[in-house]
Formats: structure tokens, C-alpha cells, sequence
């Protein structure tokens, strides 16, 4: 115990058993211990359904496995190495090297020796040396590593074919795609060089949840470098392009409150990917230490340098399938060219949730694995969380293929693939496409160090550091030469089974095996059956993508806008439009901002150039993704999600004239308004419903009450509530202002204080006198902020709640209380400190 003794030894332990029961209870959503018991979210992989039936009854075991005397022998063994005889654990505990890679330790598949032989294979252009890393990845006679590990080929009832006539690489490589890496978990330099390569080859690249720079979106020209496109204050290392590469991620990832995604953004993509779950962290939502948020990433982010990004888990604004299906559809209207992407993560079930999702109309689902992560996930959110990839897809692949589905869909798999014959056990357990992650980032230089949140990677590859930024060495070649040499083992294992077009390769079940003669005594009970089933149906049912999904835009309000704002989107002449609106009219406003976006960029058009005025009762997300330059003036009421993604335009709701209610005690707008909001404006005259501005990352809005949870994650913008509000106000805000105005001076027991000050709203004076400058709000008083927007508000809404504030103000002023987030308040500090030093 060495100088701790029993006593602290103990609260240690409650203290760490107490940790990660919170831990798992956030991944699974769940707040109360009591909800959290007898609730059995978990399933075996790898246990007996005998051992499971009599003390885990109900749970889940596909594959089977070993049983009470199995696990009885490991235990002992264990026992026996802490209190054996080896010297070297003679005062310590054994290290395991669960995590990062130790001599002694756990097995891992990314050794020293298998990054040695990729890199060299990469970087020289050696397939030779590549099949050397392989054979290192694929041959777990003795290592067994991964389910696909314990497979094998049915080679005997395959006959070959010649090589020549197998499907070419360069259309085997268009299926492969980079994992979700944000710009801010990896650098500026690995996030451009795996977009370069992946355009190169006619793969896709992923921005993860992080935004993108706009300035990647145009194709390269001659004589252009990284730094003189991006600025060399953003690049640290320099990459050598070509005339007509291209630097954008194809893959714009998004939920509707991820970071950076604006309507340009989403108009840049091919392919919108929403993250429902991913193998790191299934529900946490994502996370960025304030030490990787540089200034150019918290640019990105529409957020502060310094200040840790938190992204709310998915379950904030998706309950159901018809709200991932309303999700679905906003993304498609913010941009109709683009296929819509769901990701998931393997779990017992998930061939069910896909099926939802093909019915959502979702283009296109990714089945993410248990293991991996990304350059910002901490240790303990990369363990225990989903199951391997081989059990999602074969259930996913099987329940679409049961109910009629697959032909409509495509499927990718992600999660740890490094070799040729992982992307052929995954096309025969289902994929259409495959993500690749952790291997690229070795090809591009990554050593495994296993310190990617804390910015420290020494070789410029997970880090914002510019001076180990300045260590990166990995090239475009690099990536495309390992894509092309996974595309050739690919080529010589279809030739061996007999396969000449990949698509025929898809579903091909009846082609594995389990491994024959493994000897490990924790192997032997294992059962693939259900695994390698083949469903029966009919040969003219699809076992792979070949159909497209109806996603209905024909009939959508926007086609009649579009026409009706030509002359502003060919002219920029101002247009007002009017015209009726009801429930049944879904995310209006949100294909008009498409073509804004197409054309103008995020800059959009002037203030106010395409006005809509309607009346009645607005559907879900009404004004998503709105463009500046756009203003919708509703005279009725909203659905759930108005001003989702807002992205500088201006949405104003009031009641109709003929409403004899008073607005500070009615609902005018539902649930989950602007979330995710960029910049813009939003005044509600009227209360709002839950979760008002949750990842509000920019606008500035006034409403005249909200539900529970408003305020939740904000990182930007201001918030004015002239009204009552719920309970757990500012939830994880780390950005951005409200002000709220406490007539009952009941406020501070509805606010979470966890990461906010409550704090008087001063007159100007007062305010210079006693709070320095440099921790303003935009630089600009409470006061002035606070009389601005509800002068706006009045103007725009004609609130008699607004006016009787304004009129009466010297007396409602020290009413108002200001939410400060103590994150935003340190940031404001120490970048005044830089800019102070640096101006000295």
C-alpha cells in the first residue's frame, strides 16, 4: 500500500468505483441510480447461454463462449500473477497495458513492429513490405484478437479466377472512406492530408464533428500550396498539392448541434453524416479539452480559444425514429445533391434501428465497432462501449435483408479495419463501404503513443501544438498508396473465391467459416452461426445497395419560394413574399437557404433581401439552416426545432391579432429551438418549450419564457428571457450570455450552477467601474446588449411585455440577472493577457 494506508485507500476506491458508475450511466443517458438499476443495457460477447441463462438472465449472447469453470481458471490465473513468485511484480501490480502498449502486457494489433512495417511499406510504395504487415494483422492462430480473427475461407468450394478479370482497384478504393476525425481532435496538416488523398483516389473523406475551414472548399490551382490557401499562420507544415486537388471532406458530419455547421457547410457536401452513436463514445456526444481548442479551431467552432467543447449526446433533439426521420429530412433539404448518413454503433438490436432508419429515408448507415476512438477521447470513454463490428453488421445485413430494405440503402462498416481481408469479411457479412481510420493516421505518421486528449502527440498528428505540429511528416501519397494496397489484397482474395465484382462479394456468408483447430481454452465454446446465416429469400430480393430513396422534396413549400426569390438569388433584389403556412409544410426556408448558400456562401445576401411573411401554424423545423439575408416573419405559432441550425438569418413568431391569450403564459414555439444555432436572430413573443438553444453557438434571441433545460451547452451568442423559465437552466454552458429576468427573484433555484455565475445586470457606468473591459461581452456592456435586443424585440414583434420593460427600465434593469459561464469568463481573461503581452 506504501504510504497510503486503509483508511484512504478506501475512499480512493469509492471514489473511482463511483466515477465510472457516473461514466456509464452518462454513455447510456440515464441520470438516477435508480433508473439505472435492474436495467440490464448490457450484453455478453463471448460467455455461454448457459453461464448467461442462470445469472444474467435476458441478456444478450450471440456468440457464445465460455462458462462458469472458464471463468473460474482465468481468475486464478490472475490470483497466481499478483501473488506469484516473478520479481518483476514482486512490489508492484502487473501494468496490463490495457491501453497503451507494454512488453509484458495485453496483446494489441497495432505493435510497434506492425506501424514499423506500414509506414515503410507506405512510404516507400512497397507491396512486399505491406504483405509483411498483414500477415502481421491477419495470422491470430496465436493472438485472437477480433471475432474476424477466429474465420476463415471456404476456399474449397470456390473456384478461382484470374486476377485480371477481378473488378480494378481504382473502383474498389471509391468504397473507402477516413474515419470521423475532427479538425481540432487532429491537426490542421492530418486533416487536410487525408481529405487530399481520399479525393485523389475517389474515396471520402470525414470532418467529423469539428466544421471545416471554407477555405478547402475550392479546387486547388496551379502554383497554390496549404499555406497560401489556408494562411500560414494555420498551417505549421507545409503539404505539397497539385493543380486541381481538392482539400474538402466530402462526409460533413452533423447532429444537429455539432460544431461549425453552417448552411454553407452543408451545402459544400456530398454526403451529410448524422452521429447518432460511434464506437468511442455511443450517447456521450463529443468532447474537446480547451487545450486543443486553438484560435483557429474555436474559429471554426463559433466558439472561445481555450474553452473545452462539449456537443450535447444525440438524444437532445432524437427520441424517436420520426425525429431522426425529421432530422433526416431537414439535411436533405439543406442540401438535395447529398446522400443522408446515419452512424451507429454495433449493439444487440441494431439491425432493427437500421431498418427504422432505412424507412427514415436515410441514403446510407454506417455500423461503427466497439473499439477505437478519437483524437480527443479520453481513456475512459474508449473501452466497454458497443460491440464488435462482426455482430452490428450481420444482425444489420440480415434484419434489412428479412424485411425487404436493403436494396434502398447502403451499408458501411468502421471500427479498427486495417487489412484487405477485414474489408472482405466485411463485405460478406454485409458492407457496401468501408471506413478506415487509426490506419491512415499511422500511414500519415501516427506512432500509437496513446496521448491524443492530452495534446502532446510528438509527431504532429493529434495535437494543436504548432511546435510538434511542426514534426508532421505524412504526404497524400502515403494514405493512397496504403488504400491502393489495401484495394490489391482485396483483388487477390476475390480471386481466390472466385468473385469478379465486388458487389457480388456482398452477403456472401455461405464463404466463411470458423477457424478449425484453435486450441485456446477460452475459444473453444464459440458459436458463428448466427452470425454466417443467410437469410431465405428470394434470389430478387437486394443483398446490397441499388436503389434510390424517394426523400418526397417535389413537395415541399420551398419549390414555390425558390421561384418566388429568383429575382434575389440572380439579382440580389429585395422580394417579399407572402403566403399561407400549416403543419404539414416541414422545414420551410431551409432549400431557399440551400440556393443562398450555393451561391453566396455564409456571407448570404443583405439583411432582409428575401422577406416571407406566413400565417398559421408552421411544421417541425421551420427556418432550419436559415441563410443570412433571410427573414421569416410568422404570424401564428412554430413546431418542434425552429431555427435548428440557424445560420444568420432572422426568424420572427408572434400570435395572430385575433389571440386573446397572454403570450407570457402561452406555448408559441415548441421543443428544441435553435439548436445549434451559428448566428442570426430569433424573437419569440411568447414562451418556448424545452431546451431552448441548447449548442447555441452564435444567435441572438428573446423569448418571453422557456421550459426545462434552456441555455443547455450554449457556446455563444445571447439569450434574452423576459419570462418565467425551468428547471436546470445552463446545463454545461460554456459560452455566450443570458439574461433573464427574475421578477420573483426565484431564478438561481431553476439555474445549474455547475459552470455559470449569477450575476447583476449593471448600468454602464457601474459596469466600467467595476468589471474591466476586457471581460465584456463583445466588448460591449450588459446594458447595451440587453436594451438592444429587446428593442429589437419590440420592433419586430411589437411585445407589450418587451415595451413595458423599455418604458419602465430603471426599474426592471436590477431585475435581470446575467448567466456568466466561469469557462468563457478565464478564456476572455487570458486572451486579454496574450494580446496585452503581445502587444508590449
Amino acid at each position: 500500500m506504501g504510504e497510503v494506508d486503509a483508511a484512504k485507500a478506501c475512499k480512493n476506491f469509492v471514489k473511482a468505483i463511483g466515477k465510472g458508475l457516473r461514466k456509464v450511466m452518462s454513455k447510456m443517458g440515464i441520470s438516477t441510480y435508480m433508473s439505472y438499476t435492474g436495467a440490464q443495457i448490457f450484453e455478453a460477447v463471448g460467455l455461454s447461454r448457459a453461464l448467461v441463462d442462470k445469472y444474467f438472465p435476458g441478456t444478450a449472447s450471440v456468440v457464445e463462449g465460455i462458462g462458469v469453470f472458464e471463468l473460474a481458471e482465468e481468475a486464478i490465473r490472475v490470483h497466481r500473477a499478483a501473488f506469484g513468485d516473478d520479481p518483476l511484480l514482486e512490489r508492484a501490480l502487473d501494468a496490463g497495458g490495457e491501453y497503451a502498449f507494454r512488453v509484458r502486457g495485453e496483446e494489441h494489433m497495432w505493435t510497434p513492429d506492425a506501424i514499423a512495417k506500414l509506414q515503410h511499406s507506405t512510404r516507400a510504395n512497397a507491396y512486399e513490405t505491406y504483405r509483411e504487415y498483414a500477415r502481421i494483422i491477419n495470422d491470430q492462430s496465436k493472438r485472437h484478437m477480433t471475432l474476424r480473427g477466429l474465420f476463415e475461407f471456404r476456399l474449397d468450394q470456390c473456384t478461382p479466377v484470374p486476377i485480371e478479370e477481378v473488378e480494378p482497384a481504382k473502383e474498389i478504393v471509391r468504397r473507402f472512406s477516413t474515419g470521423a476525425m475532427s479538425l481540432g481532435s487532429i491537426s490542421t496538416e492530418t486533416h487536410t492530408n487525408l481529405a487530399i488523398a481520399m479525393n485523389r483516389i475517389g474515396g471520402k473523406s470525414n470532418t467529423g464533428e469539428g466544421g471545416e475551414d471554407r477555405r478547402r472548399y475550392a479546387p486547388v490551382s496551379a502554383g497554390e500550396t496549404l499555406k497560401s490557401r489556408l494562411g500560414t499562420d494555420r498551417v505549421e507544415r507545409e503539404i505539397e498539392l497539385r493543380e486541381g486537388d481538392s482539400l474538402k471532406s466530402k462526409i460533413k458530419q452533423v447532429a444537429s448541434g455539432r460544431f461549425g455547421v453552417t448552411g454553407e457547410y452543408l451545402a459544400s457536401a456530398e454526403q451529410i453524416q448524422i452521429k447518432i452513436a460511434q464506437g468511442a463514445k455511443p450517447g456521450e456526444g463529443g468532447q474537446l479539452p480547451g487545450r486543443k481548442v486553438s484560435e483557429y479551431i474555436a474559429e471554426l467552432r463559433f466558439s472561445t480559444p481555450g474553452v473545452e467543447l462539449i456537443s450535447p449526446p444525440p438524444h437532445h433533439d432524437i427520441y424517436s425514429i420520426e425525429d431522426l426521420a425529421q432530422l433526416i429530412h431537414d439535411l436533405k433539404n439543406a442540401n438535395p445533391e447529398a446522400s443522408i448518413s446515419v452512424k451507429l454503433v454495433s449493439e444487440g438490436g441494431v439491425g432493427t434501428i437500421a431498418a427504422g432508419v432505412s424507412k427514415a429515408k436515410a441514403d446510407h448507415v454506417t455500423i461503427a465497432g466497439h473499439d477505437g476512438g478519437t483524437g480527443a477521447s479520453p481513456w475512459s470513454s474508449i473501452k466497454h462501449a458497443g460491440t464488435p463490428w462482426e455482430l452490428g453488421l450481420a444482425e444489420t445485413q440480415q434484419t434489412l435483408v428479412l424485411n425487404r430494405l436493403r436494396g434502398r440503402i447502403a451499408v458501411q462498416v468502421d471500427g479498427q479495419m486495417k487489412t484487405g481481408r477485414d474489408v472482405v469479411i466485411g463485405a460478406m457479412l454485409g458492407a457496401d463501404e468501408f471506413g478506415f481510420a487509426t490506419a491512415p493516421l499511422v500511414a500519415s505518421g501516427c506512432i500509437m503513443m496513446r496521448k491524443c486528449h492530452l495534446n502532446t502527440c510528438p509527431v504532429g498528428v493529434a495535437t494543436q501544438d504548432p511546435v510538434l505540429r511542426r514534426k508532421f511528416q505524412g504526404r497524400p501519397e502515403h494514405v493512397v498508396n496504403y488504400f491502393f494496397f489495401v484495394a490489391e489484397e482485396v483483388r487477390e482474395l476475390m480471386a481466390r473465391l472466385g468473385v469478379r465484382r465486388f458487389d457480388e462479394l456482398i452477403g456472401r456468408t455461405d464463404l466463411l467459416d470458423k477457424r478449425r483447430g484453435i486450441e485456446h481454452w477460452k475459444a473453444c465454446g464459440l458459436d458463428f452461426s448466427r452470425i454466417f446465416c443467410v437469410p431465405a429469400m428470394p434470389a430478387a430480393v437486394a443483398r446490397h445497395n441499388c436503389e434510390f430513396q424517394d426523400h418526397g422534396l417535389d413537395k415541399a413549400l420551398d419549390n414555390r419560394l425558390v421561384e418566388l426569390a429568383e429575382p434575389a438569388l440572380a439579382r440580389g433584389e429585395k422580394v417579399t413574399i407572402e403566403m399561407p403556412v400549416r403543419n404539414i409544410n416541414r422545414t420551410v426556408g431551409t432549400m431557399l437557404s440551400w440556393h443562398v448558400a450555393k451561391r453566396y456562401g455564409l456571407e448570404g445576401l443583405p439583411d432582409d433581401t428575401i422577406r416571407v411573411r406566413f400565417a398559421g401554424s408552421a411544421g417541425q423545423s421551420f427556418g432550419a439552416f436559415l441563410a443570412r439575408g433571410v427573414t421569416l416573419d410568422l404570424i401564428g405559432e412554430t413546431n418542434d426545432y425552429c431555427g435548428k441550425g440557424l445560420s444568420g438569418g432572422r426568424i420572427v413568431v408572434q400570435p395572430s391579432p385575433k389571440f386573446r391569450g397572454e403570450p407570457l403564459e402561452n406555448i408559441i414555439t415548441g421543443n428544441v429551438v435553435l439548436y445549434g444555432a451559428i448566428m442570426g436572430e430569433a424573437f419569440f413573443r411568447g414562451v418556448a418549450g424545452e431546451r431552448f438553444c441548447v449548442r447555441n453557438s452564435g444567435a441572438d434571441a428573446v423569448v418571453e419564457g422557456v421550459g426545462d433545460h434552456g441555455c443547455e451547452y450554449m457556446t455563444g451568442g445571447a439569450v434574452v428571457v423576459i419570462g418565467p423559465t425551468g428547471r436546470n437552466f445552463a446545463a454545461g454552458m460554456s459560452g455566450g450570455v443570458a439574461y433573464v429576468l427574475d421578477e420573483q427573484g426565484s431564478f438561481r433555484d431553476y439555474c445549474n450552477p455547475a459552470m455559470v455565475a449569477l450575476e447583476p445586470v449593471l448600468a454602464e457606468a457601474e459596469q466600467e467601474a467595476r468589471l474591466a473591459p476586457d471581460l465584456w461581452h463583445r466588448g460591449r456592456s450588459d446594458e447595451a446588449i440587453l436594451r438592444e435586443l429587446l428593442e429589437k424585440h419590440l420592433h419586430h414583434t411589437g411585445s407589450a411585455q418587451a415595451k413595458r420593460v423599455l418604458d419602465r427600465w430603471a426599474e426592471f434593469r436590477p431585475k435581470f440577472v446575467k448567466v456568466f459561464p466561469n469557462e468563457y469568463r478565464r478564456a476572455l481573461g487570458e486572451l486579454a493577457a496574450r494580446a496585452k503581452k503581445l502587444a508590449a
